[in-house]
């Protein structure tokens, strides 16, 4: 394999083909990035953060430009691309006022010494990416790193080129080091030999859970570091005293959003028996509104689907879904016509153990499950594989607390919809990987945490 083309989703036909790098042009890269990061570590903290800034500036220059792109490599509809670009840029505002303290030397309590704990970079990190979220996977790791003292090599997924080589514009528009972070355009057969490099430091991976094994199994050798973040099947727990009208309209969108293709979307509905009727009725009415189209346009809800193949995937689990029992309610067939479109598909009295509650549905596709009480909704939404997020809806809050420490996830949202946000630790747990991004204990995953013990003059 020598070029990698991009596909664009709406119509399915070629935007542009990409020449891959040689061994020497990787070489290379690691090289100037190993290079740049001796120099960059030795910078104060004070001054590196000065770049975050900049790259926000530069996003946010750049905008109209970078959503056009993501939407044409991965379909995405624009209002969300506009949104997805923004983040990015707020993340870099946010690690620019706070990477200082959360990377400031911790003072040890003692009588004899003055021994502190310091946060130093472990060097430069290969970020593995995915194509859903084509900018915001990459700088929510990249801002932290990059204050923390790191450098960055971005593998990015395949079908997204285009977004890939705009982070390295946005990069070198922004002024940051020449060489400190670059994008290598390789097929994924060159990655194991990337991470065994002695110039790469550490690993990150957002992706499958399938992949994020097999790069486990390949840092692990190698004894790099790694912050895995994985797939997930979310529960939406919607108990009988919840607001059923907002808890609906927040559970569409958090199924439907990105066109459904997130590792944190809610996938599994699982609502208590005495509203389960009037929760689905009012989810499958709001879900039909959606209006499926064009990308490019702002009142679209639903575009085409990243890739063909992950279409077929997608509709092939909800036919298995069906033939074990569950009821179709909308949508359930490809769309004709040109382009990978998947309408918004409800599945009713879906039970444990069938194929849209046990496995990840990467798509437009939404289960409820019914549950007798809290505690059987409960016992459903860890009867799963992964841990990522979790949403528990109910009309008293102080319940909603008590009810999350029983939920098995890295994150649990009480009467709202999960979602990252920079504030707070982003991961999972069991099959959705290891290692957190974003606050303070992102930034802090890819340091030396060391021991510095300082005794009395002698």
């Amino acid at each position: 394999m020598t070029e990698i083309t991009s596909i664009n989703p709406t119509t399915g036909q070629p935007i542009r083909s990409f020449s891959l790098q040689d061994d020497a042009a990787v070489d290379t890269a690691l090289e100037a990035a190993a290079k740049a990061q001796r120099q960059w570590r030795l910078v104060p903290v004070s001054e590196r953060v000065k770049f975050l800034p900049r790259i926000a500036a530069t996003l946010r220059a750049g905008k109209a430009r970078y959503a056009e792109m993501i939407v044409r490599e991965m379909g995405k509809p624009i209002a969300e691309a506009d949104a997805e670009i923004e983040k990015c840029a707020w993340n870099c505002d946010y690690y620019a006022e706070h990477a200082a303290a959360f990377l400031a030397d911790e003072p040890v309590p003692s009588s004899a010494t003055e021994s502190v704990v310091a946060f130093e970079p472990l060097g430069v990190v290969l970020a593995i990416m995915p194509w859903n979220y084509p900018f915001w996977q990459y700088f929510r790791f990249a801002a932290p790193a990059l204050a923390a003292g790191n450098g960055a090599i971005l593998k990015h997924a395949n079908n997204v080129p285009e977004c890939a080589l705009a982070v390295q514009e946005v990069m070198e528009k922004a002024g940051v080091p020449k060489g400190l972070t670059t994008t290598l355009l390789v097929d994924t057969s060159k990655v194991a030999g990337i991470i065994a490099d002695d110039r790469i430091s550490a690993v990150t991976l957002t992706g499958s859970t399938e992949v994020g094994s097999i790069v486990a199994s390949q840092a692990g050798r190698a004894l790099k570091k790694q912050v895995l973040e994985l797939g997930g099947s979310d529960p939406f727990i919607v108990l009988a005293d919840a607001d059923l009208e907002t808890a609906a309209e927040t559970a569409v969108k958090a199924r439907y959003v990105n066109v459904g293709q997130s590792c944190v979307n809610a996938k599994r509905f699982i609502v208590e028996e005495a509203v389960a009727d009037r929760f689905a009725d009012i989810f499958v009415a709001k879900a039909a509104a959606l209006k499926v189209g064009d990308p490019m346009a702002r009142d679209t809800k639903i575009g085409p689907m990243a890739r063909g193949n992950l279409r077929d995937t997608l509709h092939g689990q909800v036919e298995r879904s069906i033939a074990e029992g569950a009821v179709l309610r909308l949508g359930g067939e490809p769309l004709p016509g040109e382009g990978f479109y998947y309408p918004p598909t409800v599945l009713d009295h879906v039970k444990p153990g069938m194929v849209a509650f046990r496995e990840e549905t990467f798509g437009p596709v939404a289960a409820i499950i019914r549950a007798k009480d809290a505690d059987e909704a409960i016992a459903m939404a860890n009867d799963s594989d992964y841990g990522l997020g979790a949403a528990l809806w109910t009309g008293d809050p102080a319940r909603g607390r008590a009810l999350a420490s029983r939920i098995e996830a890295g994150a649990v949202f009480v009467n709202g919809m999960t979602a990252s946000d920079p504030r707070y630790p982003f991961g999972g747990i069991k099959r959705s990987g290891y290692g957190r991004e974003l606050g303070v204990w992102g930034i802090r995953e890819f340091v030396n945490i060391k021991t510095v013990w300082i005794g009395p003059a002698t």
